[in-house]
């Protein structure tokens, strides 16, 4: 997951609206079904999904009041004790 990539994409929630994240994660999802893609194809895909995932997790702290960087910090907290683990 890339920090600044997930903060971009909380800031076009911000100016926009989650639902377009929804929709494309569904719209990514479904193309990892698709046989005809390549490992390094299907990598970049959930490569992408995992950062748009997390910058809705990011974008509901925030609405939920937690400031912006807090947000993100948490986040990746979360992500590196999840690996650490």
């Amino acid at each position: 997951m890339k920090l600044p990539l997930i903060k971009h994409i909380v800031q076009f929630v911000d100016e926009n609206d989650e639902d377009y994240i929804t929709e494309t994660l569904e719209v990514l999802e479904h193309l990892t079904e698709y046989a005809g893609l390549k490992d390094e194809e299907i990598d970049v895909l959930g490569e992408m999904i995992s950062n748009l995932y997390g910058a809705l997790e990011v974008h509901k702290e925030v609405k939920s009041g937690v400031p912006k960087k807090e947000a993100l910090n948490n986040f990746m907290k979360r992500v590196q004790g999840s690996i650490n683990a």
